[in-house]
């Protein structure tokens, strides 16, 4: 929206001209998320707080998560709403990838607002019943997948990207649209699985953005594309202002869901961010990568699979209790460790991962 603004004026002011360079805009779309989370952030809280909007606790999780019923929680619609507004004022409206990435976020957070909503205010254990969340979750998934087979303009955006192997892709075809939406769902519901200590699953959200950011640039780019040996998609690199506003969004929110949170984000921010990163690597041709920088995530969700399966095959449990980090925190570690240390393991994982831009 600014950007046509800063357009139009530049025909007065060639000083406004540089408002076309995306290094700027993501760094501006970072700020502008931040800024907004941190001024709506305590009104949202308040607000939630005198409708008693709450979280609820299992009675069989770990007893230090006792004292956190009652907490406010659906604090994810503060990240959704910085996200949206710092992508429309400064990404270039005219960019098919800003908008799937930016309606694929917003649908999977409707759905997560309805679950919480079920939940929180019409009082309902259960939220919005498994199978219409995950009927929802596959109708928004497949019509971004469609959409992006369908508007695809090279054989690059519908190929899958091998890391860390020179010049080593695979064409998917049509097989893109299943591929695309299970990397979508798959990364939405991980996310959603992970958010279960203060802050555990927002900072991972934005280190995994942020390196995403710097490859969906690289993309974009064609010096820097052609010079890496990566597909070149053309006008993708406008994705980075997307990610940066993930970015700044995360971080004001961590302010208030810092330990021992003041807020939860809730289904409408875990599955929506989870959806986010999941669309943004598909855009970057960097869905392998994904699952390496959100490594978290990946051993978040196979922890309750295999809990799952252990369980019902033996009748033993692998873990004290799943997700991952729950079994930790049974073993004695005080929440805050849990948490920075999955912290320092995503900051690893996302150095390998943009590695692989270099190493092949």
């Amino acid at each position: 929206m600014l950007l046509w603004l800063t357009d139009w004026l530049g025909e007065y002011n060639s000083g406004f001209y540089v408002f076309r360079y995306l290094t700027l805009r993501a760094i501006l779309g970072v700020l502008t998320a931040l800024v907004i989370s941190l001024v709506i952030g305590r009104p949202l809280i308040r607000w939630l707080s005198s409708y008693k909007i709450g979280q609820t606790v299992r009675d069989d999780g770990p007893r230090s998560h006792f004292s956190k019923a009652g907490t406010p929680t659906m604090g994810g619609t503060l990240i959704l709403v910085a996200i949206a507004v710092s992508t429309l004022l400064w990404a270039d409206l005219g960019n098919r990838f800003v908008w799937v990435v930016l309606i694929t976020t917003m649908a999977f957070g409707v759905i997560g607002l309805v679950d919480d909503y079920k939940k929180l205010v019409l009082r309902d254990p259960k939220g919005l019943a498994a199978r219409w969340k995950y009927f929802w979750q596959t109708v928004a998934g497949l019509a971004a997948a469609i959409y992006l087979y369908a508007s695809a303009t090279t054989p690059g955006e519908t190929a899958l990207l091998v890391p860390y192997l020179k010049d080593v892709s695979l064409q998917l075809g049509p097989l893109f649209i299943l591929f695309a939406y299970l990397v979508i769902v798959g990364s939405s519901n991980a996310v959603n699985l992970t958010d279960g200590l203060d802050g555990l699953a927002v900072l991972p959200t934005v280190m995994v953005a942020g390196g995403l950011g710097i490859m969906v640039y690289a993309a974009g780019h064609v010096g820097i594309a052609d010079y890496l040996k990566i597909p070149y998609v053309s006008d993708v690199g406008e994705v980075v202002i997307f990610c940066g506003a993930i970015a700044g969004a995360g971080l004001g929110f961590l302010w208030f869901n810092t330990y021992p949170a003041q807020v939860f984000m809730g289904d409408v921010g875990a599955l929506a961010l989870g959806a986010a990163l999941g669309v943004v690597a598909v855009v970057a041709k960097q869905e392998l990568i994904l699952m390496v920088m959100g490594g978290v995530f990946v051993l978040e969700t196979l922890s309750v699979m295999l809990q799952v399966a252990s369980f019902k095959l033996t009748g033993k449990r692998l873990l004290r209790m799943a997700p991952l980090h729950h079994h930790f925190e049974l073993k004695g570690w005080p929440e805050p460790r849990v948490i920075v240390r999955f912290w320092i393991v995503t900051v690893v994982l996302v150095l390998i991962g943009l590695a692989s831009l270099k190493i092949r």
